[in-house]
């Protein structure tokens, strides 16, 4: 079911801030990283077993999507292994242990977190859980400091994967309740003495709520690191207000609920709904919510599992239910996947019991037959919405189809359709996008807006349109003063049109805004170099080739200027040609101007030969790319090298 996973590719929503644009991570797992998992955050947020297990799988899969897609399955397949052994140890009950756990197993609203590299931290998280949980079952049988321990240090390592796990501790307590039972009787420390009499029930109460307090105090340090974290990654972005939150957070308990009893039109992103829930809607939600509640608290004693596996649900949710807003869905697949778990309990454990009722063989033939048809079903469902992950653009695509004005699903298919070339169609996306996003008012969405606009003058520009990019970049920035990336592209339109100072001045803004941006030092050096200031243009080339060791262009620009210089103090044939080297491997030997800057260092080495070999090479490659003046320079080069002469240039498309 989700081993199609191991044949899919990344995906363009968070994988490359997780994976394979972040050089941390794709450096693998090195002593550096180490430090930064637990000293930086990592995507916004702060979760260092999940970074490490992140570069260990560059380590091991480089960046091969499948072996990132296998670690995913493996640490689902444990994930569910280890919920049936906890509830087999808990209840006793062995075939409804093992259908809460196939349940989890299969479920479709699971896809997201087993399908999406990015969600490493949801399997991940629910190992160390399950191996909390079942810590805690031997605790509570035999309390000793040293279990109680091992409990804390599974639930640190939980935490340390995804601060959803903040709420466990309040876990743990209905666990107490059921099934193990502990608020009527509690084990000593010995094992042999028990408490059992009335007036020992609030003591055994309180002393049940004290051992969770040093959890409680390791989830609200979690809690606000996490907060801290996304709080700084929104910036001054503020908030939806609060009776928005509120009104989604109570229909999203329902509308989860209906998804984990009848899961379709599931998507990767559903449009948060902001102020256009009906009263009626808000007012059901909230009566459901409550007439469950009290059915499971007047229930709690013959029906034990309805209190338990109901708290599970809700309390497990409430970290990211929305009242705290981070990012614009409304609601998410992948939040369920834990708290989903208590649903499963009640309703196997509500199975079973009218299954107990009537004929006790028709009854166990009956409720066999319907659990193989339910999860046969639910598999099936989970390996089709599996298959929408095959790619970016299937999902995408697929989120269009199950949901309604979903500007960020238009917004992500026009940026792949950018990457391809298709600008056309990207225009089309990033239009309806822009349309969709008219009627969205609040601030809370300018910088979702400034990012549609942004990347609507990006492509209006590479369509040749500077003007009308122009005028973009400028609508985005006014939304977002803030925005580095605006500027940036701002800086390279107007770098284009000749306007070098004012492109200088977006650079210079840029960094000032995000100091660490490697394409911002190679554009003002590239500006500087056209200026004649070539110390300066070397200094950010420098720089630019330390924050970003894998990008070629600040290395064959470099290369450029040590190689063509008519400043003898400056050049340097040599170095040169090792970072033209280092440029035309990294392109894959495709780049025909990396390909002239190794053959000026060549020349100024006085390996003309050389020189004349690459220069040949780069010649056939631009006639192959259409890049006709290009080809033409490359043909004046040959020339000089033949004769022995070394280029001297100011910029490499001169």
């Amino acid at each position: 079911m989700f081993s199609q996973t191991i044949r899919y590719d990344f995906v363009n929503f968070d994988d490359d801030m997780y994976v394979y644009n972040a050089p941390t991570i794709r450096a693998g797992l090195t002593l550096q990283g180490i430090v930064a998992a637990f000293t930086s955050p990592h995507a916004r947020n702060w979760h260092p077993l999940t970074t490490l297990s992140h570069m260990l799988d560059c380590r091991l899969y480089g960046l091969n999507a499948g072996g990132h897609h296998a670690t995913n399955l493996v640490l689902h397949t444990i994930a569910a292994l280890l919920l049936f052994r906890v509830l087999r140890q808990m209840t006793g009950a062995l075939w409804k242990s093992a259908i809460v756990a196939a349940l989890f197993a299969v479920h479709p609203l699971h896809v997201e977190s087993v399908a999406w590299v990015s969600e490493r931290k949801d399997v991940l998280s629910a190992v160390f859980f399950f191996l909390m949980l079942d810590a805690y079952a031997r605790y509570a049988r035999t309390a000793s400091i040293r279990r109680y321990v091992v409990v804390t240090a599974l639930f640190v390592a939980g935490l340390m994967s995804k601060p959803m796990l903040v709420t466990a501790p309040i876990v743990l307590l209905a666990l107490d309740y059921w099934p193990l039972r502990r608020f009527d009787q509690m084990v000593s420390t010995k094992g042999k003495s028990k408490i059992r009499h009335s007036g020992s029930r609030r003591r055994i109460i309180q002393r049940l709520f004290l051992e969770k307090v040093p959890w409680l105090i390791l989830s609200a340090g979690v809690g606000i690191i996490t907060f801290a974290l996304q709080k700084r990654a929104a910036g001054s972005l503020p908030a939806l207000p609060f009776l928005w939150r509120a009104q989604n957070a109570v229909t999203s308990y329902v509308i989860y609920a209906w998804k984990t009893l009848w899961p379709t039109r599931l998507a990767v992103f559903y449009p948060h709904p902001n102020d256009t829930l009906a009263t009626w809607q808000v007012v059901l939600a909230i009566a459901l919510l409550l007439v469950i509640t009290c059915a499971a608290i007047v229930f709690r004693d013959k029906r034990p599992y309805l209190f338990t596996g109901w708290l599970w649900y809700l309390v497990m949710l409430v970290p990211v239910i929305g009242l705290v807003q981070v990012g614009e869905q409304g609601h998410a697949d992948r939040y369920t996947y834990l708290p989903s778990i208590g649903l499963f309990l009640i309703a196997v454990w509500v199975a079973g019991d009218l299954a107990a009722v009537g004929h006790v063989r028709l009854s166990r033939g009956i409720a066999t037959a319907g659990t193989i048809v339910v999860i046969a079903a639910l598999a099936c469902t989970a390996f089709t919405q599996t298959s929408y992950w095959r790619n970016s653009e299937t999902l995408w695509a697929h989120a269009l189809a199950v949901t309604t004005d979903n500007d960020f699903a238009h917004n992500n298919l026009g940026y792949l359709c950018v990457d391809r070339g298709e600008l056309d169609e990207a225009m089309s996306h990033f239009e309806a996008a822009s349309k969709i996003r008219s009627g969205k008012l609040h601030p809370h969405y300018n910088l979702g807006t400034a990012f549609v606009e942004m990347n609507i003058g990006d492509a209006l520009a590479r369509k040749g349109q500077p003007d009308e990019a122009m005028a973009h970049f400028e609508q985005a920035i006014t939304l977002q003063p803030d925005y580095a990336e605006a500027y940036f592209n701002r800086g390279n339109v107007l770098y284009a049109k000749g306007r070098i100072d004012e492109a200088i001045a977006d650079w210079e803004k840029d960094l000032q805004i995000q100091p660490n941006d490697a394409n911002a030092h190679t554009g003002l050096g590239n500006a500087l170099l056209r200026k004649g200031a070539l110390k300066e243009a070397i200094a950010h080339y420098n720089k630019a080739m330390a924050l970003a060791p894998e990008d070629p262009h600040s290395r064959s620009n470099l290369a450029w200027v040590l190689g063509t210089s008519s400043d003898a103090s400056i050049r340097d044939g040599a170095k040169a040609v090792e970072l033209a080297q280092q440029a035309v491997s990294l392109s894959g030997g495709r780049e025909p101007l990396f390909l002239r800057a190794l053959a000026a260092g060549y020349a100024e080495t006085g390996r003309f030969s050389d020189a004349i070999a690459v220069t040949q090479q780069a010649v056939a490659i631009a006639r192959t790319q259409g890049k006709t003046s290009l080809e033409n320079l490359l043909e004046e080069d040959a020339l000089l090298y033949r004769e022995n002469v070394p280029l001297r240039r100011t910029s490499a498309g001169d």
